[in-house]
């Protein structure tokens, strides 16, 4: 009769346990010849001493994985590509009269313009992205493929389109304008018609962001706050909205310099009335010619705001982990 033996074989495989590694077991069987015995044969005892023992192996390591030679030309081309343009830029700005260029009477008017259109489109965005984003990551099958490519289109639609499309929807004739006039509302050409329009252009950024970061959620905490009492509502405030927050800066921060550089929709739905419509990005165009300094100048704060918004994108764009 035999008598079966168990033991553990250490082994250790990639984890999560502050080093890069996890341990973890093996099992090992031996049996023995006879009831009773209380060792293991010599022979067995050496087949079980002799199970292989796994090196670790560091988590994300890409030790071997190098770029192959010639992929540094296209590399070294493609990046001259993109910062040559915006080193020539630079090199025409006029430093010296930078600060007087900047606080010219229209300069400072187009740019306050551009700030509190930008951040109440900003804050309309999150207001309606936020749920539609929420919804769309709970979504499946042919219903999230419709509502994802509608939520799309205008991040690709050319901006004079989406000017087009607004102005025959709620111009003074259009769709909905017509019905509007009627109650004596006016939205073409109007400080509205540039929010509307940077909404329509710059929402689909915030929403495509949340909407990944949401979807990447296990839902493991919110599974656990509803099985302990708590409403749909007070899980979205307290579980998921606090944990999809580096989600949501990053694409309001993205959502807010695409309103401040939006022209093509703001110019064919709302114009360029002083004061009024002329956002920075209209007040650039029109200064190309007749004034090209104060056209840099505005071009460099445009750069610079693209910038710290790239920088703030990066740092909050992290996946939600549960």
């Amino acid at each position: 009769m035999q008598a079966t033996v168990s033991g553990l074989h250490e082994f250790r495989a990639p984890g999560l346990d502050g080093r890069g590694v996890r341990w973890g077991t093996r099992l090992f069987v031996a049996r023995a010849d006879h009831v009773g015995d209380a060792d293991v044969s010599t022979d067995q005892r050496s087949r079980t001493a002799d199970l292989p023992r796994k090196r670790p192996i560091a988590s994300g390591s890409r030790a071997g994985i190098g770029l192959p030679g010639w992929a540094w030309l296209p590399f070294v081309a493609g990046l001259l590509f993109l910062a040559v343009p915006l080193a020539g830029m630079l090199a025409r700005v006029p430093w010296g009269r930078l600060p007087a260029l900047l606080t010219s009477p229209q300069a400072v008017q187009a740019l306050g313009l551009s700030l509190v259109t930008c951040l109440i489109a900003t804050a309309v965005s999150v207001l309606l992205g936020v749920p539609l984003a929420l919804a769309l990551s709970r979504m499946q099958g042919r219903a999230a493929v419709a509502v994802r490519t509608l939520v799309t289109v205008p991040m690709v639609l050319p901006p004079v389109v989406a000017g087009l499309a607004l102005l025959a929807t709620l111009g003074r004739r259009g769709l909905l304008g017509s019905y509007l006039s009627l109650l004596g509302i006016q939205i073409g050409f109007t400080t509205a018609a540039v929010i509307i329009a940077q909404v329509f252009v710059a929402m689909p950024f915030l929403v495509i962001s949340l909407e990944g970061a949401l979807r990447a959620d296990t839902g493991d905490y919110g599974a656990v706050a509803a099985n302990l009492g708590a409403s749909p509502t007070r899980v979205l405030w307290r579980v998921t909205l606090p944990m999809a927050l580096p989600a949501l800066t990053s694409g309001a921060a993205l959502t807010f310099a695409r309103a401040l550089g939006e022209f093509g929709a703001t110019l064919t739905f709302a114009g360029s009335l002083a004061g009024t419509t002329r956002t920075l990005p209209l007040l650039v165009y029109l200064q190309r010619e007749q004034d090209p300094n104060l056209a840099l100048a505005l071009a460099l704060v445009l750069v610079i705001v693209a910038l710290v918004v790239v920088a703030v994108s990066a740092r909050f764009n992290k996946p939600v982990t549960t």
